[in-house]
């Protein structure tokens, strides 16, 4: 039966709304994540206080050289240049608490959200260094599902896994993270409604500790662990552990699955301005503390800061507690389409760079050449 055209609008309406109400539907209604994916999810509210903390500003003005390996067929040097060819939206280099270099661009500014996928595991990862250092966690060997029994009902052998495991992705859990495919669990956890109803159907794969395996889904069962371990929606133990001690500039959003829900999406989505992720990266430059008190446990970040086993990613780099970790002992977070919070603490240095693409750069081999000649 054909449909009138006067129909056609309600029909693609209710087709739309029925496609939104599954993550199938999100994934081909939005399609690939992308910047602007925080205007898309429900979220709850990371809280700050009035008084911030600022960098200082340069006496003069900075603009790095592009090292050699990356300059342009002309013979082009120019690094502002390059980041723009190269889908950047932000660049930052904070050198001994100076911001020697910011740059923004796609009509974005200080004060513009950025997107930072992945690279807010390691927010969850400093919060459970916190927890740990509080007693609320007896140990990062303390087994998960002493916070998430029902873990147990779909597969008992949960009961070997620990926070350590997540937190290094290790846990064997049977969990696949491709990103091109909307049958990928990765597209249900990004897209979804419900995490509570999907984590009972996760079931172990292999031994833990056994082999490194990127999964997002540890980081989620890391933040409800920190839950219920806590007491306090993992939202609000940011803002009192983190965001308000750090100063941070401006209120944010954290995604959840759905208002219904109310899930925090613990691996992803929180957004917040380029300034304020350096500020958490300088926190991990000294150590945990901030303006002389002990935020995270020196221990916990010293830590991280080690190669401890041999997990290594796709590039190469060795993985920590949800951070790289570089041979030459400078760390970084890392998230979708080329975001990065590099640490480098030989140099006192942190660089930072949020996108719409990674492109076929490896940030991180670049910004190792840029700190060499600063």
């Amino acid at each position: 039966m054909m449909v009138k055209k006067a129909l056609l609008p309600l029909v693609l309406l209710l087709l739309i709304t029925m496609l939104n109400a599954c993550h199938l539907g999100r994934f081909f209604y939005w399609n690939f994540a992308d910047a602007d994916d925080y205007k898309k999810f429900a979220a709850v509210p990371v809280a700050t206080d009035t008084v911030n903390f600022e960098f200082y500003k340069p006496a003069k003005p900075f603009v790095p050289q592009l090292p050699p390996a990356w300059q342009q067929e002309n013979g082009s040097n120019d690094f502002t240049a390059f980041l723009d060819q190269n889908h950047t939206l932000a660049f930052l280099i904070i050198r001994n608490d100076t911001l020697l270099y910011e740059q923004y661009f796609d009509d974005t500014d200080s004060a513009s959200i950025m997107p930072s996928f992945s690279v807010s595991k390691s927010f969850v990862s400093a919060l459970a260094g916190i927890a740990i250092g509080e007693g609320k966690i007896r140990s990062a060997d303390q087994p998960v599902t002493d916070f998430i029994p029902e873990l147990l009902e779909n597969d008992t052998a949960f009961r070997q896994i620990t926070i350590d495991h997540l937190l290094n992705m290790r846990s064997g859990v049977r969990f696949n993270e491709g990103y091109q495919s909307p049958f990928a669990d990765m597209a249900k956890y990004y897209y979804g409604t419900n995490l509570q109803r999907y984590i009972l159907k996760l079931k172990i794969e292999r031994p833990p500790d056994e082999a490194y395996n990127y999964q997002s889904v540890n980081t989620l069962l890391l933040g409800m662990a920190l839950e219920r371990a806590t007491g306090k929606p993992l939202n609000e133990y940011l803002s009192e552990k983190l965001w308000k001690p750090l100063g941070m500039s401006t209120d944010v959003g954290w995604s959840i699955d759905s208002e219904r829900h109310g899930t925090i999406k613990s691996f992803c989505c929180l957004d917040a301005p380029a300034r304020d992720f350096a500020r958490f990266g300088r926190l991990y430059l000294n150590n945990g503390r901030w303006q002389g008190k002990q935020i995270v446990p020196e221990k916990w970040v010293k830590e991280t800061m080690q190669i401890v086993n041999d997990s290594r990613d796709g590039q190469g780099y060795s993985y920590t507690r949800h951070w790289r970790v570089k041979d030459d002992g400078a760390i970084f977070a890392k998230g979708l389409l080329g975001q990065y919070i590099y640490i480098d603490p030989q140099r006192n240095l942190l660089m930072l760079r949020f996108g719409t693409k990674a492109t076929d750069i490896v940030w991180p081999h670049l910004m190792e050449k840029v700190a060499r000649e600063l």
